[in-house]
Parts: structure tokens; C-alpha cells; sequence
């Protein structure tokens, strides 16, 4: 199981983004550490901005591998990628009600005390590791 996988990798230390994409990624011919460089930034909400959740942005990358278009007239193509990421969103929303990395903590991971309370609360091993294993497991779903 792909969100299994992404538990695994989550916990061994690779960002939320990188844990969603790297089980994905041999499927579309994507080498591990092409993946690891591509989705390093994203991780903390894209570059600890805490915007779009990072197991979200990680799943977006494998539904544009997945149903991304190479053709810059190819307005088919880009709906069809358009409409899965809406799907995505909306089923991620269902377990968290936001996509967002800040609403999701609820602290700010670029303060010393944002970190502090992310540490102390266990945010990683609570929050943001269900948040990589269900984006992953609602990509299994959807690619099958």
C-alpha cells in the first residue's frame, strides 16, 4: 500500500512532500533522487511558508505525472488535470477541512515558539504524518 509506504518514508525523515511523491515516482519513470530534489522545496507548506500543505503539493506533482499535459494547446489535457486536483483538494478536505500547513498546526513554524509548540505537541508524528498518509492513500484511489 502506497500511503504505507509514505508513512515509512515520512518517518524516516524525507518532508511531507517528498513522502507522498517518492513511492509514486518509479511508476512514471522518476529516479528517487530526482524526486527528492524536485519536491525538497516544498516541504512546511512550500519552503516553510505554511501554505498549501506539503503532502498536498507532494500529490499534485503525481497527478501531473499521472494526467499532465506536454502540449501548450492541449485544453482537454489541462481540464482533465484541473478537475483531479479539484477531486484531490476535496477529499483531502473532507479528513483535515483545509489544505493549509498553518491552519493544519495551528502554529507558526518559522518562530522559535512555532517550532517549540510543533516539537513539544508532536505535530510531525500526529499531523503531519496522517496528513502524508491519507494524501497518499487518496492517490492510490484515484490512479487506480
Amino acid at each position: 500500500m502506497k500511503n504505507e509506504e509514505a508513512a515509512r518514508v515520512f518517518a524516516s525523515g524525507y518532508n511531507c512532500a517528498q513522502a507522498v511523491l517518492i513511492p509514486f515516482a518509479a511508476d512514471f519513470g522518476l529516479g528517487k533522487d530526482d524526486a527528492c530534489r524536485m519536491a525538497s522545496v516544498f516541504g512546511a507548506g512550500m519552503g516553510r511558508m505554511q501554505e498549501t500543505c506539503g503532502a498536498v503539493t507532494g500529490a499534485f506533482m503525481v497527478l501531473g505525472l499521472r494526467f499532465g499535459y506536454t502540449q501548450a494547446k492541449d485544453p482537454q489535457r489541462r481540464e482533465d488535470v484541473l478537475r483531479v486536483s479539484q477531486d484531490f483538494v476535496a477529499r483531502f478536505k473532507e479528513g483535515f477541512g483545509t489544505i493549509s500547513c498553518r491552519e493544519l498546526l495551528g502554529c507558526d513554524l518559522n518562530t522559535e515558539e512555532g517550532r517549540r509548540i510543533h516539537a513539544e505537541q508532536g505535530q510531525r508524528e500526529q499531523i503531519c504524518a496522517n496528513c502524508v498518509s491519507r494524501a497518499a492513500g487518496i492517490l492510490e484511489k484515484m490512479l487506480t
